[in-house]
């Protein structure tokens, strides 16, 4: 069952996905219908479950689910990605590739592989202090370290010592 973002309580389980650029307003309107529409329905095993999903700076995608009273199944799992897919067919997205790291450049959401992460520090197009976002939040209350510095990620070994 959908509920409002802020109610879910701070140790809800979060999945962090990251879009490639910024969403438009069409885009958005139809992103949050979906979105919403899935977490009406969302449930394990029949059991409906709290939850919601932001969309930070119309580019980062938090979906967020409380698990107090009942865990996610994997099933439950395959049925968001399974939206989300949907969502990058109909966007035009790549919402569910792991392989990419998103930055901060300029007040500017940058995406990269992250197999060109190196090069772009060798350039330096990232340095130690560049907001780089954090894949390993898994609680909505980590959510104030959704940006860290570069140097406190595995980013760090590209730079000279």
């Amino acid at each position: 069952m959908y509920v409002d973002f802020k109610d879910l309580p701070a140790s809800s389980r979060v999945w962090v996905y990251q879009a490639e650029r910024a969403l438009t307003d069409q885009e958005t309107i139809l992103f949050k219908n979906k979105m919403r529409s899935f977490c009406e329905g969302w449930n394990t095993h029949g059991n409906m479950m709290p939850t919601s999903f932001e969309l930070v700076d119309n580019q980062i995608i938090i979906l967020a689910v409380d698990e107090s009273r009942l865990s996610t199944s994997g099933c439950s799992i395959d049925s968001s990605v399974r939206t989300l897919r949907e969502l990058e067919g109909e966007l035009g997205l790549d919402l569910t590739n792991q392989g990419k790291v998103s930055y901060k450049k300029e007040d500017k959401i940058k995406v990269s592989p992250a197999l060109g992460i190196k090069t772009k520090v060798l350039t330096g197009e990232i340095s130690v202090d560049t907001k780089v976002i954090n894949p390993m939040i898994k609680e909505k209350s980590e959510l104030d370290q959704l940006w860290i510095p570069a140097k406190s990620t595995w980013v760090n070994k590209f730079f000279p010592n």
